[in-house]
C-alpha cells in the first residue's frame, strides 16, 4: 500500500493549524475563564474567611464584653447587697439605740417619779409630824414652861461668841431703836426684870425692853434689836430638825438619781 506523504503532511499541517486555532480561540479562553473563575473563587473564599474572622472577632469581643458585663453586674449586685446589709445593720442599730434610749428615759422617769413620790410622802409625813408636834407643844405650853424657856434664853445669851455678842451689843446701843422681846405668854414682872438685868450685865446700859406677846412662839423668847435677832424656842429647834430632815431627803433623792442612771446604763450594756 502506497503512502501519500503529501496527504499525510497536509493532514499533519491541518492538525497543527487546528490545534493552534483551538488553543488560540478555544482552549486559551477556557483557561483564562478557569483562571478568572479560580481567582474569583479564591477572592470569595478570602472574603468569606475575612468575614468569618471578623465575625469571630466580633463574637470574641461580644463574649468578652458579656463576661465583663456579667462580672461588673455581679460586683454591683455584691456591692449593693453589702450596702443594703450595712444600711440594714445601721438602721437596726439605730432602732435598737433609740429603743434603749426611750427605755432608759422611761425607766429614769419612773425612778424619778418614784423618788419624787417617796420624797413627797416623807416630806408630807415630816410636815405632819412637826405640825402635830407644834400643836401639842402649843397646847401644853404654860407659864411654867415659859419660865424654863426664859432660863434657856438667858443661858444662850451668856453663851454668845465674841462676834455675835459685839453685833448684838452694837444693835442694843442704838437709842432710836427700842429692842423688842417677844414671848408666847405675857411674862411676869419678875421675869422681865430678870431678863433686863441679864442684858444690862452682859452689854452694859441697855434701852428698856419692849415686851410683846407672840402666840406663834412655842415655848420660847425672841429678842430683836437694830436688825439683830436672838431667839430660843422649841419651835426653833423643831424648825432646825425639819430643815435637817429636808436636807437629808434631798440628798437621798439626789443620790437615788445617779443609782437609777447607773442601773439604766447597765441594762443598756446588757
Amino acid at each position: 500500500m502506497l503512502i501519500d506523504w503529501f496527504t499525510v503532511g497536509a493532514q499533519a499541517l491541518n492538525f497543527v493549524i487546528l490545534v493552534a486555532l483551538l488553543k488560540r480561540f478555544l482552549y486559551q479562553p477556557v483557561l483564562d475563564a478557569v483562571d478568572a473563575r479560580e481567582a474569583q473563587i479564591a477572592k470569595q473564599l478570602a472574603d468569606a474567611k475575612a468575614i468569618a474572622q471578623q465575625a469571630q472577632a466580633q463574637q470574641d469581643s461580644f463574649a468578652q464584653k458579656s463576661a465583663a458585663f456579667e462580672r461588673e453586674r455581679a460586683e454591683l449586685l455584691a456591692q449593693a447587697r453589702r450596702e443594703a446589709d450595712a444600711e440594714q445593720a445601721q438602721l437596726i442599730a439605730a432602732a435598737r439605740q433609740a429603743a434603749d434610749a426611750l427605755s432608759a428615759r422611761r425607766l429614769d422617769a419612773l425612778h424619778e417619779q418614784a423618788a419624787t413620790l417617796e420624797a413627797e410622802l416623807r416630806d408630807g409625813a415630816s410636815r405632819e409630824v412637826f405640825a402635830i408636834s407644834r400643836k401639842v407643844l402649843a397646847e401644853l405650853a404654860s407659864a411654867e414652861l415659859e419660865a424654863l424657856a426664859t432660863r434657856a434664853f438667858m443661858q444662850r445669851l451668856q453663851a454668845l461668841d465674841a462676834a455675835d455678842r459685839q453685833a448684838l451689843a452694837a444693835a442694843l446701843a442704838v437709842p432710836t431703836a427700842a429692842p423688842r422681846l417677844s414671848s408666847a405668854f405675857a411674862l411676869p414682872a419678875a421675869q422681865r426684870a430678870e431678863i433686863q438685868a441679864a442684858l444690862t450685865e452682859t452689854f452694859g446700859a441697855v434701852t428698856a425692853l419692849q415686851f410683846v406677846v407672840a402666840p406663834d412662839l412655842v415655848c420660847g423668847l425672841e429678842l430683836v434689836a437694830g436688825g439683830q435677832k436672838l431667839a430660843w424656842s422649841i419651835a426653833q429647834h423643831l424648825d432646825g430638825i425639819a430643815q435637817v430632815l429636808t436636807d437629808l431627803l434631798a440628798r437621798q433623792q439626789q443620790g437615788a438619781r445617779p443609782e437609777a442612771a447607773g442601773a439604766v446604763q447597765a441594762q443598756g450594756a446588757a
